[in-house]
C-alpha cells in the first residue's frame, strides 16, 4: 500500500524505524571503513571521499533519479543544490558535539584543502552553467553536465595521487591534539577477514540505501498529511532527512578519532552530488535539466561555494579561536547555513 493512503501515525513510524536504521547502518559503516583503511594501506581521505560519500549518497541517488525519470525538475535541482550547505553544515555540527578542538586542526596532509578547492571549482563551474544557460548537445543531454562529470573523474585521481603525497607537518599543531589510533575497533572487528568486512560494508550500504529510500518517501507524505509539502518548511525538513546519512557516518567516524575520514565523506558527498547531474539529464527527457535553474538554485550554489571556501581558509590556518566549543570556521559555517535558509525562504515567496 502507498504511503500516502495510510494513517499519518504509521508513517511517522516508519519515518522514526527508517531513521534508526540509517543511524545504525551508517554508524557501522564508518567502523568498517576505518579498519578497511588501515588493513588495504588507503588513506582514510581517500576512503571518506570515495567509499564513504558513495554508499551515504545512495538513499539521495536513487531519490533523484526517481524524480528525474517523472520528470520533476525542480525537485532533482532543489534535492542536489540544496543539500551542499546543509551537508557542509553537518561538520560544523560534529565540530560542536564531538571534536576537542576545532576539527579542522587535525588533518595532517592537505588533501582536504584541495578537496574542497577542487569542489569549488566544480560549484563554480556549475554557477557559470546556470547563469549563461545551458547548451543541449545530444538527445537533449547538456554540455555542462557532461563537463561535470568529466571534471569529478579527474578530480577524484588527481586526489587519489595527491593523497599519497607526504605528510603536511603543522609546526603549531600541539601534540596532544592528535588523536592516538583506537585500538578497540582493531580488537573489535580482529577475527573478521577482510572479504568479510567488505561483504558487510556492502550489506551496511543496502540498508542505508532502502532505509534511506523509506525515509524520504514518509517525509515527503507526512509533509503532505500535515499541510506542509508545498512549503517552505516541507521543503526543509526533506532536505533534512535525506543527509541523515551523512550525519551518522559523520559523527561516527569523529567519534572514533577518524576526522580526516568525517570530513573527505562530506567534500566527497557534495563532489558526487555533482556528478549525479549527467545520468539526471540523462533520465530527464524534456531538455538539459540545468535549462530549468532558477533564482533559488543560484543563490544556493553561491552559499555552497561560501561554506567550502570558509572550510578550506580553516584548513590552511592551524591554530585557530574557539566560539561554543566549535571552531571559529564552523561557527560561520553555521551562520551561512541558517543565513541561506532565511534568504532562500524569501527567494520562494
Amino acid at each position: 500500500m502507498p504511503s500516502s493512503q495510510l494513517p499519518l501515525a504509521i508513517n511517522i513510524g516508519i519515518f522514526a524505524t527508517a531513521a534508526a536504521g540509517v543511524w545504525f547502518a551508517g554508524s557501522i559503516l564508518a567502523l568498517y571503513a576505518d579498519t578497511i583503511s588501515d588493513r588495504l594501506k588507503l588513506g582514510k581521505a581517500f576512503i571518506g571521499l570515495v567509499f564513504l560519500a558513495t554508499a551515504t549518497e545512495l538513499p539521495e541517488i536513487a531519490t533523484t533519479f526517481t524524480a528525474a525519470i517523472k520528470g520533476s525538475a525542480s525537485l532533482v535541482l532543489n534535492n542536489m543544490f540544496g543539500g551542499i550547505t546543509l551537508q557542509t553544515a553537518i561538520l560544523a555540527v560534529t565540530d560542536a558535539l564531538i571534536v576537542r578542538g576545532a576539527l579542522t586542526s587535525y588533518p595532517r596532509k592537505p588533501t582536504h584543502a584541495m578537496e574542497a578547492a577542487l569542489l569549488i571549482v566544480l560549484l563554480t563551474i556549475l554557477l557559470a552553467v546556470c547563469v549563461a544557460g545551458e547548451q543541449p548537445i545530444a538527445f537533449n543531454i547538456g554540455l555542462g553536465t557532461v563537463c561535470l562529470a568529466t571534471a569529478y573523474a579527474t578530480s577524484v585521481w588527481m586526489l587519489r595521487l595527491y593523497d599519497e603525497q607526504g605528510d603536511w607537518l603543522p609546526v603549531d599543531l600541539p601534540d596532544e591534539m592528535i588523536p592516538s589510533p583506537n585500538l578497540a575497533i582493531d580488537d573489535k572487528f580482529g577475527g573478521l577477514s577482510t572479504n568479510s568486512l567488505l561483504v558487510r560494508s556492502g550489506l551496511a550500504a543496502i540498508v542505508i540505501l532502502i532505509c534511506g529510500v523509506l525515509l524520504v518517501e514518509a517525509a515527503a507524505t507526512i509533509a503532505v498529511q500535515t499541510q506542509l509539502g508545498s512549503s517552505f518548511v516541507g521543503v526543509t525538513v526533506l532536505a533534512a532527512a535525506t543527509s541523515l546519512p551523512e550525519l551518522s557516518t559523520t559523527i561516527a567516524a569523529a567519534r572514533i578519532g577518524a576526522f580526516t575520514m568525517a570530513i573527505s565523506n562530506i567534500f566527497g558527498s557534495n563532489l558526487i552530488m555533482l556528478a549525479l547531474l549527467l545520468p539526471a539529464d540523462m533520465l530527464y527527457r524534456s531538455g538539459p535539466i540545468l535549462q530549468t535553474a532558477g533564482q533559488p538554485e543560484i543563490l544556493a550554489l553561491i552559499s555552497g561555494i561560501l561554506v567550502t571556501s570558509i572550510y578550506v581558509v580553516g584548513l590552511l590556518v592551524r591554530r585557530k579561536p574557539q566560539i561554543f566549543r566549535m571552531g571559529v570556521d564552523s561557527a560561520c559555517v553555521l551562520m551561512i547555513y541558517v543565513g541561506s535558509v532565511v534568504v532562500l525562504y524569501f527567494a520562494r515567496q
